[in-house]
């Protein structure tokens, strides 16, 4: 049995954030996440989160790197910039590919719980639709519509591309964090016509 409450409570999100990723949403009941946390009392969930629908949000508060997004300097150039979403984003899908599947998993189904993560996720996309329209101004990158390049640019990085279904044509092993953020950069700035 759990003892220490904020051990109860840190073992609670993450059996919420296992099962979440595997099972989605709906589809995880609270006694499962209980279960989950090594037999964690039902009654927890209410008394550490107000319920399942704030556990969800709470996941966020735990685990979503907002604070590291939000020092990122806006007025860096635009190349700068770009990279650094590129770099930021694969390092968060490396080290937390749970949320990650969650994230993917509630935008897809469009659901209710859309907007918590909009508040947490929509500040990196719009810095890069900024560097993205600024350097298109400076002439360091060269696209025609600036909606479609950052949603081909959220694709390419938030693509799930470690599941099953693509291990019949995989040809190569796992590939290291440091491989990955270099190949996605030279990738999409192939994308974007910078000559580098």
């Amino acid at each position: 049995m759990i003892t220490n409450e904020s051990d109860v409570k840190s073992r609670i999100l993450l059996a919420a954030k296992k099962l979440f990723a595997s099972q989605g949403f709906d589809g995880t009941t609270v006694r499962q996440i209980c279960e989950e946390a090594g037999g964690a009392n039902v009654a927890l969930i209410s008394y550490h989160f107000g319920g399942k629908e704030n556990m969800f949000a709470a996941l966020f508060d735990a685990y979503f790197p907002s604070q590291q997004f939000a020092d990122v300097d806006k007025d860096l150039p635009p190349l700068d910039g770009v990279k650094l979403v590129i770099s930021e984003v694969s390092k968060f899908r490396y080290n937390d590919p749970e949320l990650v599947q969650i994230i993917q998993y509630e935008i897809l189904l469009n659901t209710s719980r859309i907007d918590k993560i909009r508040y947490y996720v929509m500040p990196l996309w719009q810095a890069l639709r900024k560097w993205l329209e600024v350097g298109r101004e400076q002439g360091v990158f060269q696209f025609n519509s600036v909606d479609v390049t950052v949603y081909s640019i959220a694709g390419v990085l938030l693509f799930n591309r470690n599941s099953e279904y693509w291990q019949a044509i995989r040809s190569e092993g796992p590939h290291t964090l440091d491989y990955t953020i270099e190949e996605m950069t030279h990738f999409i700035l192939g994308g974007l016509q910078v000559k580098l």
